[in-house]
């Protein structure tokens, strides 16, 4: 783990609000981690989880008073990303926009990067 000054991604307002949830609610949790895992038809999707351990490759920096880790090797994917949280009606999730983003499956649960 390596400790940065600040990370490639941004979060908004309503995002770092609702990772400050999830970190309260789990005692253990030293930060929210981004990353991107290769999956689905376009080939990646963004994955968001609680990291109760740091990996030697996650860089951590704080956004607005929230731990936040991202892997290095996630870093070509997610830089210039901005992370928002959206209600919509029943529904809430993390919004990923995302610069490198060149393409995303029918369903919307995959990416491709260019």
């Amino acid at each position: 783990m390596k400790t940065v000054a600040s990370l490639p991604i941004t979060l908004s307002d309503a995002a770092r609000a609702r990772c400050a949830e999830f970190l309260a609610r789990d005692p253990a949790a030293r930060a929210v981690r981004f990353s991107v895992k290769r999956s689905g038809c376009s080939g990646y999707s963004y994955v968001v989880d609680l990291a109760e351990r740091l990996d030697d490759d996650d860089l951590l920096a704080e956004c607005a008073g929230v731990p936040v880790a991202v892997s290095e090797s996630s870093v070509p994917v997610l830089t210039g990303l901005h992370v928002d949280f959206r209600r919509l009606g029943l529904n809430a999730q993390f919004v990923f926009e995302n610069p490198n983003a060149t393409g995303s499956c029918g369903c919307g649960e995959s990416f491709t990067v260019g």
